[in-house]
């Protein structure tokens, strides 16, 4: 028996979500083998705020005689007891990692849920276990998997996925994290807040090596002001087991023994298994090639959308997509435009940045003129005492318009909307430095940056 439906979706993550319910009440099949929603709400998005958002008031507990909210020292108590409360909060919050709110929402759209692992066959087709579903158009939303490093001897030591150290209630005395992207910077704040020996492990020269150096720089400051140990440049060659602990060898003969590596390293999209090869496509580490209209390059009626298309990694940018894939479906003509898709890495304080940085805008041949500015220069980092942080702003000096900007301090994953709008709508550098923010907030520092790029730019 084949089950025929105009669209199938394949994954029911964030990039399915804008689909199923644009064309609500239409034949629609929404194919997922793991939970409704993907891993945001319940492996990453969510339960990654929600401990660092712990970890960020244990902190500030620390600072209360410094920051006026206590006559003598806070001790925030020990560790294990937190982490256990703050294990419950984060499991609350990630529904204690049920998709069954999430199907029943699916549902309610008029949409088939069809739980298991989708496989295409071929065109229009789609086997689901025993099951056949027959399409007129398919949505890739696959998603994607963790990136797994060829270590020698890996395999042998305790080691945790990103997902993994998100779901476990286990508060390692010791941890290596291998790599430093948004990730790996998260959860090392997280655990060394909460006491763990982290060793953050980077094979680049900073972190964040997608951003800009300042970004990297801060950050390194903020972890080893936590308490983590930031090895910059080092490569782990081997690793081993002793004693029920890990050993990585590194490539300066130095070792690091820890009872626990988090695998940092980041993500690639899901493409192997799922029966590209029988559409034309080659699957593997790369993501699927779209046009702007999210519409997969080579067979006809064929989408995807989220990171499956390595396009930017992002849930938001799952989300943009999903909804250009809806309206395609639809008959719409939205198009897709990643000129000003913003980039956060939830930090005490957060790193915020969105467009070019100014390596590439000066490799895409731009005339480029960059302007950077303190956060501790302003009002309001005086009055909240955190002074750490700085903007850079990267424009084209020839048309006047900004093309990317990078923000480490307090408010910068709220205030890079009003940069990534700027980027997105083209508004003049000019127009953006006669700005008038609130009085004392923290997107005032924006404002010298704005300054001194309007008069660059003229």
């Amino acid at each position: 028996m084949v089950d025929t439906y105009p669209c199938v979706v394949l994954g029911a993550g964030s990039a399915a979500e804008p689909v199923f319910r644009t064309l609500r009440d239409r034949p629609l099949a929404v194919v997922e083998a793991e939970r409704v929603g993907g891993t945001c709400p319940y492996l990453a998005c969510m339960p990654s705020k929600a401990l660092l958002r712990s970890a960020s008031l244990r902190s500030g507990l620390r600072r209360a005689v410094e920051l006026g909210a206590a006559g003598r020292a806070v001790d925030p108590g020990a560790a294990g007891p937190a982490w256990a409360r703050a294990t419950r909060r984060r499991d609350a919050i990630a529904e204690g990692r049920d998709d069954a709110e999430a199907a029943a929402q699916l549902l309610a759209t008029g949409a088939t849920l069809v739980r298991g692992r989708g496989v295409i066959e071929g065109p229009g087709r789609l086997r689901v276990g025993d099951r056949l579903l027959a399409w007129g158009a398919l949505v890739i939303a696959t998603g994607s998997t963790d990136v797994r490093p060829t270590i020698p001897g890996l395999d042998l030591v305790p080691t945790w996925s990103s997902d993994e150290a998100l779901a476990a209630d286990e508060l390692p005395a010791s941890l290596a994290i291998l790599g430093g992207g948004p990730v790996g910077c998260e959860l090392a704040q997280v655990y060394a807040s909460f006491g763990s020996r982290v060793t953050l492990v980077e094979a680049e020269s900073g972190l964040l090596p997608r951003e800009e150096p300042l970004a990297g720089e801060l950050v390194a400051e903020v972890l080893r002001a936590d308490g983590a140990v930031v090895r910059l440049g080092t490569r782990v060659e081997a690793a081993s087991l002793g004693a029920g602990r890990a050993r990585l060898r590194c490539h300066d003969g130095t070792a690091i023994v820890v009872d626990r590596v988090l695998l940092g390293l980041g993500r690639r999209p899901r493409t192997d298994g799922i029966g590209l090869e029988t559409l034309g496509l080659a699957p593997g580490g790369g993501g699927l090639a779209i046009d702007d209209r999210c519409r997969v390059i080579g067979p006809e009626h064929v989408y995807a959308a989220g990171d499956v298309t390595a396009v930017a990694p992002f849930t938001h940018t799952a989300a943009y997509q999903g909804r250009i894939v809806a309206s395609a479906l639809a008959g719409g003509s939205a198009r897709a435009d990643y000129r000003a898709i913003p980039r956060v890495v939830y930090t005490t304080p957060p790193v915020a940045a969105v467009g070019r940085t100014e390596s590439q805008a000066r490799a895409e041949g731009a005339e480029v003129v960059t302007a950077e500015a303190e956060v501790g220069a302003t009002a309001r980092a005086a009055a909240d005492g955190d002074r750490l942080g700085r903007v850079k702003l990267v424009a084209d000096r020839e048309e006047g318009i900004l093309l990317g900007a990078c923000a480490v301090g307090g408010g910068a994953d709220a205030f890079i909307g009003e940069l990534a709008l700027a980027i997105r709508a083209r508004v003049p550098v000019a127009l953006l430095a006669e700005l008038v923010h609130p009085f004392p907030s923290q997107p005032e520092v924006l404002e010298p940056a704005l300054r001194s790029l309007a008069a660059a730019c003229t």
